[in-house]
């Protein structure tokens, strides 16, 4: 059964670093703060939900995808981004739906 993408209310960008990758992955925020329409989450240096590892998330509209997700491709400064889509499924928007760049990091699945 093919679903039709506009079940996709938006998506979200999980920036992940570690204490070494703090500030790389804070100046890459301040950027993409500037450059495109996006809603900054908090910093989660303690994991939180299914991520085990530090993250902050970058929430987008389905038309910002187009722009953000290929300037993270070659601007990601070695940072492990997850970008998954907003369709009501966290469990299948986290992994079926998902697309990594940089390393694909384990997720705690019985969090979602």
């Amino acid at each position: 059964m093919n679903k039709p993408i506009s079940i996709i209310t938006g998506y979200h960008a999980h920036i992940y670093y570690t204490t070494e990758t703090k500030e790389v992955a804070q100046r890459l925020r301040e950027q993409i703060g500037q450059k495109f329409a996006v809603k900054l989450g908090r910093w989660h240096d303690n994991f939180v939900g299914p991520h085990k590892a530090s993250m902050y998330l970058v929430a987008f509209k389905a038309p910002e995808f187009n722009k953000i997700v290929p300037w993270l491709m070659i601007n990601r400064t070695g940072l492990d981004i997850l970008v998954h889509p907003e369709t009501g499924n966290d469990l299948e928007d986290h992994t079926e739906n998902a697309l990594w760049l940089g390393t694909k990091l384990d997720l705690k699945l019985d969090a979602l």
